[in-house]
């Protein structure tokens, strides 16, 4: 699966789950780790993951690697790495203080959601 696929993959994932304020940026020229960021909101510590967790199932379903998922234990911002897709669920009061989409501003993104 192409890097665009596994974001649309991820994307999909997400709005199964419900994820508002879904938000695509491409990276590739701004980091040497991954290709894009998927970032997305959740309502509560539940939701972001049932999120996280919708979106390893779905990853490991379509035969790609899941390298590690952090912040489950207190659930208000979850990273899940995907290698080169990087896929951030977060609260909306955690992703409006550290504001990714501000710090990632200058690089080129395509929204979605």
């Amino acid at each position: 699966m192409r890097s665009r696929e596994k974001v649309d993959a991820v994307v999909s994932a997400l709005e199964d789950i419900k994820a508002e304020d879904i938000e695509v940026l491409d990276v590739s020229g701004m980091s040497p780790l991954f290709e894009w960021m998927v970032m997305a909101s959740a309502n509560s510590t539940r939701q972001t993951r049932a999120l996280a967790n919708h979106v390893q199932e779905k990853m490991k379903e379509s035969g790609q690697t899941v390298f590690g998922i952090e912040g489950l234990e207190t659930g208000e911002w979850v990273l899940v790495d995907l290698g080169d897709v990087v896929v951030h669920i977060m609260q909306p009061a955690i992703r409006q203080y550290y504001n990714l989409e501000g710090l990632w501003g200058h690089v080129a993104h395509a929204k979605t959601g």
